[in-house]
C-alpha cells in the first residue's frame, strides 16, 4: 500500500464552507493547532506534542495549496518542537524536574540576531520560492515562515516577545489563508491572535511575579 493510499481518507472534503470543500486534514490542524496555542498559554508542556501532531497535518495540507515555505516549516517546527520539549523540562539547571524554565525577556543582543536572521532569511526565501517553485505568493509565504521561526526560538527559550512575534504572523496569516482558500485555517489563526493577545498576559504576570512586584506594574 502506498502513502498516497494511506494518506487519501485524510484529504477528502468533510464539508463545504463557502463553496470551498474542507478536508480532514484541515479540521485536524484546526483542532490541534488551537489546543497547541492553549497549552502554550498556561506553559503546559503537552504543548510540544500536540504541536508535532498539528504540524504533520498543516503539512500536508500547506502542500496541497501550493504554500511550499509554510510546508517545509512545519518539519523544522517538529525539530524545534523536540528542542523546545527538552529545554522546557531540563532548562531550568540543575533540579529542572522542580525548576523549570523560567519566563525571560528577550535580549538586545537576541533581538539583533534574530532581525538580521529573520531578514536574510525572508529574502532568501522570497527568492528560491520566485525562481523555483509555482508559488502565487513567494513573498507572504517567506515571511510567515521567517516571523514562525523567530516566533518558535523564543517560545522554545520562553522569552516574552515570542508573543508579539506570533501576533504579528498570524495577522499575515489570516488574509493570506483566506486568499488561498483555506477558510477554517484562516479562521483558526483569527483565534491564534486571541490565544497569543491570553499567553502574553499570563507569561507577562509570570515574569511579574517571579520578580516580587505588583501584577498591575506590568499592564
Amino acid at each position: 500500500m502506498s502513502l498516497g493510499h494511506v494518506l487519501d481518507p485524510l484529504q477528502r472534503p468533510l464539508f463545504t464552507l463557502l463553496d470551498t470543500p474542507v478536508s480532514w486534514t484541515e479540521v485536524l490542524g484546526f483542532g490541534s493547532g488551537a489546543l497547541c496555542v492553549w497549552l502554550v498559554a498556561r506553559q503546559h508542556v503537552a504543548n510540544w506534542p500536540i504541536g508535532m501532531a498539528n504540524n504533520v497535518f498543516f503539512l500536508l495540507l500547506f502542500t496541497q495549496s501550493g504554500l511550499y515555505a509554510d510546508a517545509g516549516l512545519q518539519i523544522v517546527f517538529i525539530a524545534l518542537a523536540a528542542y523546545g520539549w527538552w529545554t522546557w523540562t531540563h532548562g531550568g539547571g540543575p533540579g529542572s524536574v522542580t525548576r523549570p524554565l523560567p519566563v525571560r525577556r528577550t535580549s538586545r543582543t537576541e533581538w539583533t540576531w534574530l532581525v538580521a536572521a529573520g531578514a536574510v532569511g525572508t529574502l532568501a526565501l522570497t527568492l528560491l520560492l520566485d525562481r523555483a517553485t509555482d508559488s502565487t505568493v513567494p513573498f507572504w509565504d517567506a515571511l510567515t515562515t521567517a516571523l514562525s521561526l523567530m516566533a518558535t526560538y523564543g517560545q522554545c527559550r520562553k522569552r516574552l516577545e515570542s508573543w508579539w512575534l506570533w501576533i504579528a504572523a498570524d495577522v499575515v496569516y489570516v488574509p493570506l489563508y483566506a486568499y488561498k482558500e483555506l477558510y477554517l485555517t484562516s479562521v483558526l489563526y483569527v483565534g491564534f491572535m486571541t490565544l497569543c493577545v491570553l499567553g502574553l498576559r499570563d507569561w507577562r504576570r509570570d515574569l511579574t511575579a517571579r520578580r516580587g512586584l505588583p501584577v498591575e506594574a506590568a499592564a
